[in-house]
């Protein structure tokens, strides 16, 4: 295991390092959360399964331990509010009503859990391109892919959450 985790170490760490800086805009915090990211690959390598290649595993562990991140600081929900249209959501004063405020929390936690029916491919742009505010060339190059890739799995992914967060309105699920 240790060879194996020192070739993960030696061949991903700059590239998973490059997605935390760009996810969390913090040097100090891409640091902790890269090593949160090699502990969890030294505890969990064992059920890789290969199903995805080695990269694409390590981005997704990534990705989960900046969204859990996220979660603690509980920044991510004005940050989803700010790029979603949800279409109900309508400014006409610096102030939210209590009500209006309790709606957002209620479609942050219907994101959250449509976000777990989307494919990795899909949660990373999302997070990428929409919670940190990446641009699609930045985020094709985070994610190691071609533009057309990144738009490509955004178009899908945002109708994907659409119809999810449509279902779960009419209780569909």
């Amino acid at each position: 295991m240790d060879s194996v985790f020192q070739r993960l170490y030696k061949d991903y760490q700059q590239d998973v390092f490059q997605f935390l800086i760009y996810m969390v805009k913090n040097r100090d915090t891409a640091e902790d959360l890269l090593q949160e990211v090699f502990i969890k690959v030294m505890n969990s390598y064992h059920r890789f399964e290969g199903k995805s290649s080695e990269k694409t595993w390590l981005f997704s562990i990534a990705k989960n331990v900046t969204i859990d991140y996220f979660r603690k600081q509980k920044t991510i929900r004005n940050r989803v509010m700010e790029h979603f249209d949800w279409g109900e959501r309508e400014i006409s004063t610096g102030e939210a009503l209590p009500e209006e405020i309790a709606q957002q929390n209620e479609q942050v936690k219907k994101l959250y859990s449509c976000l777990d029916f989307c494919t990795t491919d899909q949660k990373m742009v999302i997070v990428t391109r929409y919670i940190q505010d990446l641009s699609i060339v930045e985020t094709a190059e985070v994610l190691g892919w071609s533009e057309g890739k990144v738009k490509t799995t955004q178009h899908r992914a945002i109708k994907k959450l659409k119809e999810l967060m449509s279902d779960e309105e009419e209780g569909v699920k």
